[in-house]
């Protein structure tokens, strides 16, 4: 996402010499435009031809599945079973941060799998990596609906304790299903990890010259008005205070309007957008939380 927002910038950088011209080019961008803005999925350059398997990573135990949606998409997904010695009845279901595929994220599911003792679903959304179709807010949401009903549904995973964990926009994703679904009492946890309170609010920080025309952002994950909506589920924010992308002060509010108990915050000081999940104690929060707040 670092280098499509670059780009962007780099571009938005016009001399000013006729500002109601300028104005009408960033409008017709940020309006037609802000998809392909949003949505990188063509970042790397080979993202949605190149999608590393578990296999890749020592892993064994794994479905590689194509899952059909009511719209008519085909969703890529990785199904990991969790390590039979330290197995637990959790099941994770991941959503994944803007750029790449789920590819690039198997080293995070591979702790959660062989070291946590949980079963993990990454669903790859659509446009993204091998999934077909083309992202837009609804569709995301169909996607994660989807994803959530196929673990529902599927029988050596009916009766799981199921923890929703979305890093970036994939926590904007995740407060959106969590909102929809909290009351099927199946949701024991949440994680958010760097999301934003709104993509509107994001975009004076995200993109500077265009903080007068968000009200044209028609991609809106409202997770600030959605995430008070879930009650009586326990939910962990993982926030990196330097993050450049998203500023920590949206992972702040998200905690401070969240009416559900119990609530855990976890900073990490040096954590930047992407590299959070490298900081001391990243996963051991995670750990923590499940053993204390989702597994019994």
């Amino acid at each position: 996402m670092a280098s499509t927002l670059e780009a962007f910038m780099s571009w938005l950088r016009i001399p000013v010499l006729a500002s109601s011209g300028i104005a009408a080019v960033l409008s017709g961008v940020l309006y037609f435009k802000q998809n392909e803005i949003i949505y990188p999925r063509n970042f790397p350059p080979d993202a949605r031809t190149n999608v590393p398997r578990p296999s890749a990573f020592g892993m064994s135990d794994y479905e590689d599945l194509m899952i059909p949606t009511p719209d008519g998409e085909s969703l890529s997904a990785f199904y990991l079973r969790a390590n039979k010695q330290l197995a637990r009845n959790v099941t994770i279901l991941m959503f994944h941060g803007n750029a790449g595929n789920i590819g690039y994220r198997i080293p995070i599911a591979k702790i959660l799998v062989e070291d946590f003792g949980c079963n993990v679903f990454m669903l790859q959304y659509r446009g993204y990596g091998l999934s077909s179709g083309t992202p837009n807010e609804k569709g995301l949401m169909i996607d994660a609906q989807t994803g959530l009903d196929y673990i529902r549904q599927r029988p050596e995973l009916r009766g799981t304790r199921i923890v929703i964990y979305g890093q970036s926009i994939g926590g904007a994703v995740t407060i959106g299903l969590a909102a929809r679904n909290f009351n099927r009492k199946d949701i024991a946890g949440i994680i958010l990890e760097n999301t934003f309170t709104s993509m509107r609010k994001l975009i004076p920080s995200a993109f500077p010259p265009a903080r007068y025309l968000a009200t044209l952002c028609h991609q809106i994950w409202p997770s600030e008005d959605s995430l008070p909506q879930i009650t009586d589920v326990p939910i962990l924010f993982l926030s990196g205070l330097k993050d450049e992308i998203i500023p920590a002060s949206h992972m702040a509010q998200l905690y401070k309007i969240c009416r559900s108990e119990p609530k855990v915050w976890k900073e990490f000081p040096n954590g930047s957008h992407n590299d959070t999940v490298m900081e001391k104690a990243y996963f051991e929060s995670i750990e923590e939380f499940i053993s204390e707040h989702v597994a019994r």
